[in-house]
C-alpha cells in the first residue's frame, strides 16, 4: 500500500446514485438523459434528430478521473497524442485531428492556443454535469472547427437543489513513483458548493488544484520524461430564473505551470530550465427567454483572456543564480482574446413545422514576440434549419449558413441535411449528409513556433478547407423489465478539399511549415451496445476507422484508406449489499498504417509504409459508500503498464518524429475518501 494511499472524494453526481443501487436506479438513469447539443430544445436520446453520445458525471466519478482525457481515452473512435516536450495532450475523433473538433464549455467555444486540444485537460472534472459528443460536421450550426464534430462539456446547475456541498482529495501514483501529498506523484484536491436562495436566485463556486510531479527522470532528478504541472481551476456562477426567463454569469478560471528542468552539464556546473505559464479567464452571460409558448430565444455572449508564458534560464548550481537566456523563443509571451456572440430562436409554427434562425459573430485577435504583428480575424455568421415532422416517427431538418470572414471568402451557403426515421416502435434510422467549411484560425496564419525543440511557421497563404460528409446509423431498442438494451451501427464517409497539415518547409529540412492537402478522406464503421441487466451496466462497441493516404498519387497501387481496429468496453456492476461499485474501463487500440515520402525532402524517392503499433488499456475502480455522507474509493489506471509504444512514422504532424510513442507513464494506483451532502 505504501504506493497507492489516497483520500478521494465522490461528488454528488454519484452519491445520488449509489443511495439507491438497484436495477431500476441504472435503467432509469439510462432512459431519462436529456441532450442539448444540436436541439431545438432538450430532449431525450432517442427523440434526438442526431447521433449523441452521453458520459455522465457518475461515469466520469466511477473512473477517478482526474481530468476529461482520461475518460475520452477509452471511447470508441477516439485517439490521444502526447508532447512530452509541452507537457500537452490532443485528440482525435473518427481519424479527424483535433483542430476540426469543437470543444464546447455550456455551448461556449473554448479557446487552445495553437492545434492541439489542450483544453480538455484544463477544465475542472468536478464541475461536469455530463459530455455531449456529436460525431460528423456540425458545421451548419456551430460553424468553423466542428468539421469532426462537437464535444459538448455541460456543468452542474446548482438551480438542481436547495444547497450542496462537495469536497474530493486524491493521490495518486505516477508509475511506481508517490510520495503523499507532494514530491512525487498525482495529487487532487477540490471543493464545489451550491446555495439556491427564496427569491430565484442561485450561486455555486468551484475550487481544483492539480499537482503532477511529473515521471522519470535523470542521474540527477532534473530532468523528466513526463514534464511536472500545477494546475488551479476555479469557477463561480450566479443565476436568477424565473417561469419565463433563465440567465446566469459564469467565470472559469485557469493557472497552470508546466516545468521543464534541463540535463546538469558537468563541465560548466549549469543546466538550462523553462516555464510554460499559461492564464485563462472565461467569462460567459447566457439568457434563455420564453418570449411566448411558441417562440424561445437563447443567446450566448463570452469573452476569452488567454496568455501564455515562457520563461527560460540557466540555473548556476556553484552559485545557486539563475539568468534569463536569449535564444529564440525562449523568453515569451503569447496573448490571445476571443469575443464570441451568439443568438438563435426556435419558433414553433405548428405540430409539424419549427424553425430556428440565428446569427453568429466570432471575433479573435493575438499579439506576442511569435505572432507576426497583431492580427485579427472576424467571423459572421447567419444560419437557419427547420423542422419538419410530417408523422411521429419522421423528423426531416435542413439547414444553412452564410458565412462572412474578415480574411477568407467562404462559400455563399454551407448546407446541411439531417433525416430521423421511426422504422418501428423499437428500431430508428438516421442519415446526415452536410458539407462543411473552416477557415485557417489565427494561429495557424501568423504564430511562429520557434524554441529549442520546435521550429513551426504559420503560413498567412493558407486556404480555407471544406469538406463533404455521409453518416448513417440503425438504432435497435429492447425494453423489458429484467433487460433494457440499445444497439447501434454507424457508418460514416467524409472528403476534405484544402486540409491544413504539416509539412518540411522547401527551403529548411529541421522546420515545420503547414500547408494544403489536395485530398483527405476518412471512412468507417462502429457497432455499439448499451445492456441493463439487473445490477449490471455494460457498454461495448467495435469500430473500423479508414484514413486517406495523400501519397496515393504518386503510386497507384497503393490502397486508398488505411484502416485500424477498436474495440472498447465499460463495465458498472454495483453489488447491493454492500453497497459496492465496481468500474471496469477497456480499450484495444489497433495499429494505425499510413503511407510517407522516403525522403522528407524528396518526393521522387517515392513512399514506404509506417505504422504506429497497437496496444490494450485498461482500468478498474471500487467505489464503496461509507454511512450517508462519505464514498472511499480505489483502484488501478493502465492494468496492462503501457508506457512507450513502438512507431515508424515521422513527421506525423509538428511535433513528431519516429520513435517510441508515449501513451502513459505505466500503471497508476489511487485510492481516495469523499464527503457529499445535498439538500433538496
Amino acid at each position: 500500500m505504501k504506493y497507492w494511499l489516497t483520500l478521494c472524494l465522490l461528488p454528488a453526481a454519484y452519491q445520488a446514485q449509489a443511495q439507491k443501487v438497484t436495477t431500476d436506479t441504472i435503467a432509469q438513469a439510462m432512459e431519462e438523459v436529456v441532450v442539448i447539443t444540436g436541439q431545438y430544445q432538450p430532449q431525450s436520446l432517442r427523440k434526438s434528430v442526431y447521433d449523441v453520445r452521453v458520459i455522465t458525471a457518475a461515469q466520469i466519478q466511477a473512473r477517478g478521473a482526474v481530468n476529461i482525457m482520461q475518460v475520452l481515452n477509452t471511447q470508441l473512435g477516439m485517439r490521444l497524442s502526447n508532447d512530452n516536450t509541452l507537457g500537452v495532450t490532443d485528440i482525435q475523433l473518427m481519424g479527424m485531428s483535433g483542430r476540426s473538433i469543437k470543444i464546447l464549455l455550456d455551448g461556449v467555444p473554448v479557446m487552445d492556443r495553437n492545434d492541439t486540444r489542450e483544453s480538455l485537460s484544463q477544465i475542472d472534472v468536478q464541475t461536469i454535469d455530463r459530455i455531449e459528443i456529436v460525431e460528423g460536421p456540425m458545421s451548419v450550426t456551430y460553424g468553423s472547427d466542428a468539421l469532426a464534430g462537437v464535444i459538448n462539456i455541460i456543468t452542474k446547475n446548482p438551480d438542481a437543489v436547495k444547497y450542496s456541498i462537495q469536497a474530493r482529495i486524491q493521490e495518486e501514483t505516477a508509475g511506481n513513483e508517490y510520495y503523499p501529498f507532494s514530491y512525487k506523484g498525482l495529487h487532487q484536491q477540490s471543493i464545489n458548493g451550491s446555495y439556491k436562495f427564496k427569491i430565484p436566485l442561485s450561486v455555486s463556486a468551484g475550487l481544483s488544484h492539480i499537482l503532477f510531479n511529473g515521471f522519470g527522470g535523470d542521474d540527477y532528478g532534473r530532468e523528466k520524461a513526463w514534464l511536472p504541472k500545477e494546475q488551479y481551476l476555479g469557477n463561480i456562477r450566479v443565476g436568477y430564473h424565473t417561469p419565463k426567463n433563465d440567465i446566469y454569469y459564469r467565470l472559469d478560471v485557469l493557472d497552470e505551470t508546466i516545468t521543464k528542468k534541463g540535463a546538469l552539464n558537468l563541465d560548466v556546473r549549469r543546466a538550462f530550465d523553462q516555464l510554460y505559464k499559461t492564464n485563462r479567464y472565461l467569462h460567459q452571460l447566457q439568457d434563455q427567454w420564453k418570449l411566448s409558448d411558441r417562440f424561445n430565444l437563447t443567446s450566448f455572449l463570452s469573452y476569452t483572456d488567454y496568455q501564455r508564458r515562457t520563461k527560460s534560464t540557466s540555473h548556476n548550481f556553484e552559485t545557486g543564480d539563475e539568468v534569463l537566456t536569449s535564444g529564440a523563443g525562449e523568453q515569451d509571451l503569447a496573448k490571445f482574446n476571443t469575443l464570441f456572440f451568439r443568438t438563435q430562436g426556435v419558433y414553433t409554427i405548428n405540430e409539424k413545422f419549427s424553425l430556428q434562425p440565428g446569427m453568429e459573430i466570432n471575433r479573435d485577435n493575438a499579439s506576442g514576440n511569435r505572432i507576426k504583428g497583431d492580427p485579427v480575424i472576424t467571423d459572421y455568421a447567419l444560419f437557419a434549419s427547420v423542422e419538419y415532422k410530417p408523422s411521429s416517427r419522421i423528423n426531416i431538418r435542413p439547414g444553412f449558413r452564410v458565412i462572412k470572414n474578415s480574411i477568407y471568402d467562404a462559400p455563399p451557403v454551407v448546407p446541411a441535411i439531417n433525416i430521423k426515421l421511426g422504422i418501428s416502435k423499437a428500431s430508428d434510422f438516421r442519415l446526415s449528409y452536410a458539407h462543411g467549411y473552416r477557415a485557417p484560425a489565427l494561429r495557424e496564419l501568423y504564430f511562429d513556433f520557434v524554441d529549442a525543440n520546435h521550429t513551426i511557421y504559420g503560413n498567412p497563404d493558407l486556404k480555407a478547407e471544406t469538406s463533404r460528409s455521409l453518416n448513417v446509423s440503425w438504432n435497435v431498442f429492447r425494453n423489458r423489465a429484467d433487460l433494457k438494451t440499445s444497439f447501434s451501427v454507424n457508418a460514416f464517409y467524409n472528403v476534405f478539399d484544402d486540409l491544413i497539415d504539416y509539412a518540411t518547409a522547401p527551403d529548411d529540412n529541421t522546420a515545420t511549415l503547414l500547408f494544403n492537402v489536395s485530398k483527405f478522406k476518412t471512412a468507417g464503421m462502429m457497432l455499439q451496445q448499451n445492456l441493463v441487466l439487473r445490477q449490471l451496466q455494460l457498454d461495448w462497441g467495435v469500430s473500423y476507422i479508414g484514413r486517406y493516404n495523400r501519397f496515393k498519387e504518386e503510386d497507384k497501387e497503393l490502397p486508398e484508406l488505411n484502416w485500424s481496429p477498436e474495440v472498447n468496453a465499460n463495465i458498472y456492476y454495483n453489488f447491493v449489499g454492500p453497497s459496492l461499485q465496481l468500474a471496469l474501463a477497456y480499450k484495444f487500440t489497433g495499429a494505425r498504417k499510413q503511407y510517407q515520402l522516403k525522403n522528407a525532402t524528396d518526393i521522387s524517392q517515392g513512399v514506404q509504409l509506417a505504422k504506429t503499433e497497437a496496444f490494450h488499456w485498461a482500468d478498474v475502480t471500487l467505489t464503496k459508500k461509507l454511512w450517508s455522507l462519505l464514498s472511499i474509493q480505489a483502484g488501478v489506471k493502465n492494468i496492462f503498464n503501457i508506457s512507450n509504444i513502438n512507431s515508424t512514422i515521422g513527421g506525423d504532424g509538428a511535433h513528431s518524429s519516429s520513435g517510441p510513442v508515449p501513451v502513459s507513464y505505466g500503471r497508476s494506483y489511487f485510492i481516495g475518501l469523499g464527503f457529499s451532502f445535498n439538500k433538496q
